[in-house]
């Protein structure tokens, strides 16, 4: 089967990783709200490896269809898809957050353009967590070279190559400029190459789906013991000799480390499920779905929401009380909820439509044309004798605004031809 027929034969759409982004988006409130409230506790901290949850999950969904799709329709769709609630959330932090008035012109800048990672202080109050989505959207840019690079490959040679790359990319944190981190300096040790491995994950999920032996589809079909296995690589990751906690800058050994058992991790929560899906689960539950539907925005707006439970809830930063945990944890999940559902119905969803239907708008809009006379066949009596076209109606369809194929529109004799005005 080519590479292509696979693409075509795999379900379009598998209801579970929505509900698995709804999970992960939770998880990383978790990690937050832990930090924040300081209890201490390192496996909550660890819920930060929900990150390479996203990140596996981008890369399975957006592998799986490559090439389907021309470069410039790929990156338009991932523009309205993610631009508006993206930029939406950014302004109405910078412009509403108090401690985000303190941002600088180049802050606002930066996270403006999502290039907060590659400038020095580029990380603005209530907006810190977006990191991940520079990270993210690096890889949306590459991901059709990559593509083109591996187009003709085996699935044996591209598996190959792509398990490479993710080994050789633990070396980032070695790199002089990259070690040799200061607290002045602009942190490139969190720069998207650092987590290729993590995106390998779902591409080789992505390579594998549809060509699993059945022993392999019963051993993922043991969700249970995946989740066990990840809960281990949590427990193992928060434990002190593994490596700092918090914003403490680790070394380069303890950073690649992370990254390999955030990996194992990725796929033990990602895998399972997008190879072998099921049609009934808790993440196919219709509130789970939904939660999923509304993950993007829910992880765009919850740092702004959680910084705004302290002061109306009346708790300190960094407490260590249990209590204020619980108590925070809940208002922020319950208050996020609703403004990621606010956003998606108002801002991301319209947002989305409306860019898609500008488009349409403007290929639809008819090209001035000029009708090249028709040159009729000689008969008795009309020798020599020529006819013009009898409608000069540019084509109400088509694309000839940008390169489309003109269609024939009403009036337009058979055989008539038609050139762009000049």
């Amino acid at each position: 089967m080519t590479h292509r027929a696979t693409q075509l034969s795999v379900p379009q759409h598998l209801p579970e990783l929505d509900g698995l982004r709804a999970v992960a988006a939770v998880g990383i409130i978790v990690t937050h709200v832990s930090f924040q409230t300081g209890i201490g506790w390192g496996i909550t901290e660890r819920f930060d490896y929900f990150v390479a949850v996203f990140f596996a999950l981008s890369a399975f969904l957006l592998w799986r269809r490559r090439g389907l799709h021309a470069p410039g329709e790929y990156f338009f769709s991932r523009v309205a898809r993610l631009a508006p609630a993206y930029l939406a959330c950014v302004c109405v932090v910078l412009a509403l957050l108090p401690e985000a008035h303190t941002a600088s012109p180049g802050q606002v800048l930066s996270n403006l353009t999502a290039t907060q990672i590659y400038v020095k202080d580029g990380l603005a109050p209530g907006l810190t967590h977006l990191w991940s989505l520079c990270v993210e959207f690096s890889f949306y840019l590459v991901l059709p070279l990559l593509a083109w690079a591996l187009a003709g490959r085996t699935r044996g040679q591209r598996i190959a190559v792509l398990v490479t790359a993710g080994i050789l990319s633990l070396g980032w944190a070695f790199l002089p400029f990259v070690a040799d981190y200061d607290s002045d300096q602009v942190n490139s040790q969190i720069w998207p190459p650092a987590y290729t491995l993590w995106f390998v994950v779902g591409m080789v999920a992505a390579e594998c789906e549809g060509h699993l032996p059945r022993w392999a589809r019963k051993v993922f079909s043991w969700r249970w013991l995946w989740w066990l296995l990840a809960a281990g690589c949590v427990s193992l990751a928060s434990r002190e000799w593994f490596g700092p906690r918090g914003l403490v800058h680790p070394e380069p050994q303890e950073f690649a480390q992370r990254i390999v058992v955030g990996a194992v991790f990725g796929m033990c929560v990602v895998v399972p499920v997008a190879l072998v899906p099921r049609e009934t689960s808790l993440y196919a539950h219709p509130f789970v779905l939904g939660l999923g539907r509304w993950s993007y925005s829910l992880f765009l707006w919850h740092v702004a929401v959680l910084s705004l439970v302290f002061p109306l809830a009346g708790i300190p930063l960094f407490s260590g009380q249990v209590a204020d945990f619980v108590l925070v944890l809940v208002l922020t999940v319950a208050g996020s909820v609703v403004v990621a559902a606010v956003s998606y119905v108002l801002i991301e969803a319209p947002g989305r439509r409306w860019i898609f239907q500008a488009r349409q708008r403007r290929r639809a809009q008819p090209q001035q044309e000029i009708r090249v006379p028709r040159i009729r066949a000689a008969g008795p009596g009309r020798a020599g004798q020529h006819r013009a076209c009898d409608s000069h109606e540019p084509s109400g369809q088509g694309g000839g605004g940008d390169g489309g194929p003109t269609h024939d529109g009403p009036g337009t004799q058979p055989g008539d031809k038609a050139l762009p005005a000049q």
